[in-house]
C-alpha cells in the first residue's frame, strides 16, 4: 500500500505536517462539545501531549513549545485524540481546568459575526 493510500485509508498514525511542520489541532470539551480553541502542533508538541496527557502547541509568534495553562494553571487534560483522514488535522478532547482562552473567557469563540460587527455569542 503507498504512503498515501496507508495514511488516508491504513491504521498505521502518520501525520502529516505543513511545509512550516505544523498541524492544525482544533481543541473541545469533551464533556460539552464546545470549540474551545485552535492552535497548532509540531512534532515536539505532539510528542509532548502524547507523553504527558496535557496540550501542548507550537507557538508562531514565539516559535517556542508551550503548555496550555503552564502559566494559567488552566491546563487541558487530553482525554482522546482524533486524527482526519490525510492527518494533517487533529481534535484534542480535553477536560479544561479553567477557561481556555488567555481573555479570561470560558472558549476562544466567545464572539460572532454579525455583518461587519461582532457580538457576544449567545450561550
Amino acid at each position: 500500500m503507498s504512503d498515501a493510500k496507508n495514511r488516508e485509508e491504513g491504521f498505521a498514525f502518520m501525520p502529516k505536517f505543513d511545509d512550516r511542520g505544523l498541524l492544525t489541532a482544533v481543541v473541545v470539551d469533551s464533556g460539552s462539545d464546545a470549540i474551545l480553541m485552535v492552535a497548532f502542533m509540531d512534532e515536539e508538541a505532539l510528542a509532548a501531549t502524547r507523553r504527558s496527557g496535557r496540550a501542548h502547541f507550537h507557538s508562531r509568534s514565539r516559535g517556542e513549545l508551550w503548555m496550555k495553562g503552564e502559566s494559567s494553571g488552566n491546563v487541558l487534560n487530553v482525554d482522546a485524540i482524533l486524527v482526519d483522514c490525510d492527518q494533517d488535522a487533529l481534535i484534542l478532547r480535553c477536560t479544561p481546568a479553567g477557561p481556555t482562552c488567555h481573555t479570561g473567557a470560558t472558549s476562544c469563540f466567545y464572539r460572532e459575526l454579525d455583518g461587519d460587527a461582532l457580538r457576544p455569542v449567545r450561550t
